[in-house]
């Protein structure tokens, strides 16, 4: 059984690809899917089993290798103008405090060297893919 992941799924229309790592993409109807489970995920594992049909590869069995993902917007912390935010102040607080002392041949001193990488922690946390 190849194992892929899922490219799309729409629920709506009981349909979606996953990719299959030796061929092409495969389809996955919602008829394939395991008891219980009504939709796939956009990078969901999955092991599948398929057929070439006559639009190209189709899966037969499909069993679920890891659970959903949860949606972006759950994951966020920070609304889009919270972070707008946090960007603005790691510019300015590079731009008047780290560049400087960088300039000058000195490392930034301690605090702000703290603060400068915890909001860019919080931003890469909230941009990570």
């Amino acid at each position: 059984m190849p194992t892929g992941k899922v490219k799309w799924y729409d629920a709506e229309k009981g349909f979606g690809f996953v990719s299959n790592p030796d061929d092409e993409d495969c389809y996955v109807g919602k008829d394939v899917l395991p008891e219980g489970v009504t939709e796939l995920h956009r990078g969901q594992k999955i092991e599948f089993d398929f057929v070439a049909g006559r639009r190209g590869p189709q899966a037969l069995r499909v069993t679920l290798v890891d659970q959903p993902r949860l949606s972006r917007k759950a994951l966020h912390k920070y609304t889009p103008e919270q972070l707008h935010g946090m960007i603005g102040d790691v510019i300015t607080i590079m731009e008047n405090k780290i560049q400087p002392d960088l300039r000058s041949g000195r490392w930034p001193d301690r605090k702000h060297s703290q603060k400068i990488a915890e909001i860019l922690k919080a931003v890469a946390d909230e941009l990570e893919v």
